[in-house]
């Protein structure tokens, strides 16, 4: 019986360790963001909280509801990047 509870003690530790490795290196994710392709101009862009805070502008100045970029269709998605590009 002591070498079960021995063995349930050890398998919750690595499972809370593992669980807390595997949110931390979400949050790193997050944090640095991920690089979407601009095919109308044939560059990079890391979408991270400062692409955030221009696509936000964008979708007020535009008047759209909000919706995640990926889920944009391309028009839309190339529109954007227009409109991004041309902001200062």
């Amino acid at each position: 019986m002591r070498f079960f509870k021995q063995r349930l003690v050890s398998l919750a530790m690595i499972t809370a360790l593992a669980t807390m490795v595997a949110i931390a290196g979400c949050a790193a994710r997050v944090e640095t963001g991920y690089r979407v392709y601009d095919p109308g101009y044939h560059d990079y862009h890391v979408w991270d909280s400062n692409e955030v805070v221009y696509y936000q502008r964008w979708e007020t100045d535009t008047h759209r509801h909000h919706k995640d970029f990926r889920k944009r269709s391309r028009d839309e998605q190339q529109q954007y990047w227009n409109w991004r590009h041309n902001q200062h």
